[in-house]
């Protein structure tokens, strides 16, 4: 007869070995502790929100987290609307964490106000201040006017995670005024996002955390200008090729063909030595159908690559990142509509949950 006791020894030291591995990067919720992925987000439109009942679909896919997008007024008034304070309290029936993900100056720096005094605006290379975008970052009065707008639009805003996010305008320079040229776009954001914080801190919330966005010209690490306390990395590495994973250093870089992946990590790496890998979060376009659509509709399926998205996250998780969201733009009612599946996101939710990173 066997000795069932040796021989099923190994096999409960291993069965513990297992238990305890996924103990340590699931809680009851099967989401993780601080070991695995805190955040599994989704960044969505104001109509992709309008549209869909996307706290009951964030729910059954696994999803924690939903930014909402584009603009911080747009978004103030749906928030305001019946249908805003209906998904409020359906994301918090469900647990599901609401932030707000905004392209904002243009909001923050009303554009009217350039014929009061143009010294707010920015200054283009031809040495004329124009109100096209952003703003002078060493005009006092033009800080103080973003940083009481960003405290008003806060307190309706209001993040359930205590993250904040008032970014620059998309995809537009900064000033290039003798005062400001001597720093980076990440600089010059950085210099407002300081103001912000300090402001929310004092009159809104004192666990406010902000993000300082690296994306397009802001993907340099700010050298010049520190973070204050509460100031948290976002990485949107928009110029990449999702058509392999970012191990693949030299793949060429959509929309970019001066860019590689392997530059798009090198960015990372020199902002994580200035803001903490734990809280900062990483905005990808894995589930993004706008993006794949050239922001037109109607809109084809999105293109998921579950083995691609699985190699991207290990590689962040190696950079000490715990904080993952995708924009998923597009997924409204005429593209459900039109294709009846949540696969993607289902699949992008349960592979976050369950990963537990290398000790």
């Amino acid at each position: 007869m066997p000795d069932w006791e040796l021989i099923s020894r190994p096999y409960l030291v291993l069965s513990v070995l297992v238990t305890t591995l996924l103990v340590s990067c699931s809680n009851n919720d099967g989401y993780q502790n601080n070991d695995g992925y805190q955040m599994i987000g989704v960044v969505l439109s104001v109509h992709d929100l309008e549209t869909v009942d996307w706290p009951k679909l964030a729910a059954e896919s696994g999803i924690n987290t939903i930014g909402t997008h584009v603009f911080p007024n747009q978004v103030r008034d749906f928030i305001k609307s019946d249908k805003g304070q209906k998904f409020l309290t359906d994301c918090k029936k469900y647990g599901i964490d609401v932030e707000h993900q905004l392209h904002s100056m243009t909001d923050l720096l009303p554009r009217e106000l350039f014929a009061e005094d143009s010294t707010m605006f920015r200054m283009n290379i031809e040495g004329l201040r124009i109100a096209d975008f952003n703003c002078c970052v060493h005009s006092e009065k033009a800080l103080d006017i973003i940083t009481n707008n960003a405290v008003e639009i806060a307190k309706t805003l209001v993040p359930t995670n205590h993250r904040y996010y008032f970014w620059c305008d998309d995809n537009a320079a900064g000033c290039e005024c003798s005062e400001c040229a001597e720093y980076s776009e990440s600089e010059q954001a950085l210099i407002i996002e300081n103001h912000i914080i300090k402001a929310l801190r004092a009159r809104i919330d004192s666990k406010a955390k902000l993000a300082h966005l690296a994306y397009q010209g802001t993907l340099k690490a700010p050298v010049k200008i520190v973070p204050e306390d509460g100031i948290f990395l976002e990485f949107a590495p928009v110029y990449r090729n999702w058509t392999v994973s970012l191990a693949d250093r030299d793949a060429v870089c959509t929309g970019n063909l001066d860019m590689t992946n392997g530059q798009n990590l090198d960015y990372l790496a020199e902002n994580l030595k200035v803001f903490d890998a734990t809280e900062a979060v990483i905005l990808e376009y894995w589930l993004d159908v706008s993006l794949q659509n050239a922001y037109t509709k109607p809109a084809k399926k999105v293109v998921w690559d579950k083995n691609v998205f699985s190699k991207d996250i290990d590689i962040y998780a190696n950079y000490g990142i715990r904080n993952i969201t995708t924009f998923a733009v597009y997924m409204d009612d005429a593209y459900f509509k039109a294709y009846h599946d949540t696969t993607s996101l289902k699949e992008y939710a349960k592979i976050l949950s369950e990963y537990c990173p290398p000790k």
